[in-house]
């Protein structure tokens, strides 16, 4: 019996030293990434155009337009304009902007590190002119990519209880990510949008890997965000999602709603909204999107066995993601 106690010390201390073992070598590559993400080019400028429009007249309009000529239509008069640069509304947007941005180092430094993440799996990537306006609190067009430009509308990232969304009557589950943090998380997003690609959209399961694949992405290019941060949760929706995975699981496969090309599961499941409607007790307790965090736990078990790389994982066939990811919720 003694002896039998032996064996099973022996090879439980063996287990723990290859565990160990195993995050050390995990850790060292890791450390040896981001050394080697840290070394690539990625400077630009930070051009406000937010403080440019502030400070001008009707006799610097021309030199903006000139400046910044994607900002201006053809089809709008310049009175229009003039009348914007005079609006009491505008100037108390642009008072309030300049307040929290006054200093955009933080921000900035998180966008050249994205811009580094970027560039190191997309070798061919060019960093774009990055430029900062107003849009009075648009907020689904927090931020605008393009090949060549990153449009940041800072009046959407004042602070979750700023009164211009209080006062705009602004959901409070949106308004918690109106926040500065929340920029490079913003505009990471974009550009994962531009690296996806699916054949179909028409299953929850299609929009459950497509939300998975951007959550995927944003672990990729932003690892020193949170869990949290990347999906748009506070900790405390994070802990419940982890801890009801198991059951969120089994609702969709016992309801079969995996395949189902029903639209109205893409609203319960996948869109922004104050909770998940699974139409049970829980609903209240639950934080929205809980389809975009499944489809996340997919592409993560997916990358850990695939042996690809994000941008192969990218553009893998959501069916075929799926198969091979082999998912197990947590229990």
């Amino acid at each position: 019996m003694l002896g039998l106690k032996m064996f099973y010390k022996m090879h439980l201390r063996i287990y723990f030293i290859l565990i160990v073992a195993i995050c050390f070598v995990s850790c060292d590559d890791d450390s040896k990434l981001e050394n080697d993400i840290a070394k690539i080019e990625a400077d630009f400028v930070v051009e406000r155009f937010d403080i440019a429009s502030s400070k001008a007249t009707s006799k610097d309009l021309p030199r903006l337009k000139e400046a910044y000529p994607f900002l201006f239509s053809k089809h709008t008069p310049d009175s229009i304009w003039v009348n914007k640069l005079n609006d009491s509304l505008q100037n108390e947007i642009l008072q309030e902007v300049n307040k929290t941005f006054e200093n955009f180092k933080d921000t900035k430094e998180e966008l050249e590190l994205m811009f580094q993440h970027i560039k190191y799996y997309d070798k061919v990537f060019s960093i774009p002119r990055v430029i900062t306006l107003t849009n009075t609190v648009q907020y689904r067009d927090k931020v605008i990519i393009t090949d060549t430009i990153a449009l940041i509308a800072l009046d959407n990232y004042l602070g979750e209880d700023h009164k211009f969304y209080v006062n705009g009557n602004i959901p409070s589950y949106l308004a918690k990510n109106f926040r500065k943090e929340q920029i490079v998380v913003d505009m990471t997003n974009g550009y994962g949008q531009k690296y996806i690609f699916q054949t179909n959209r028409k299953t929850l399961l299609d929009e459950m890997i497509y939300f998975g694949k951007l959550l995927y992405f944003k672990d990729v290019i932003l690892p020193l965000k949170t869990e949290a941060e990347r999906i748009g949760y506070t900790e405390e929706q994070m802990k419940w999602a982890g801890a009801n995975e198991s059951a969120i699981w089994s609702y969709f496969i016992e309801k079969e709603l995996l395949y189902s090309t029903d639209s109205k599961l893409s609203n319960r499941f996948i869109a922004d909204a104050p909770f998940t409607k699974f139409y049970l007790e829980l609903d209240n307790e639950s934080p929205g999107r809980l389809g975009q965090y499944i489809g996340w736990q997919i592409l993560r078990a997916y990358a850990e066995t695939s042996g690809k790389d994000m941008m192969q994982i990218m553009q893998t066939e959501p069916e075929e993601l799926f198969r091979k990811s082999k998912f197990k919720p947590k229990k």
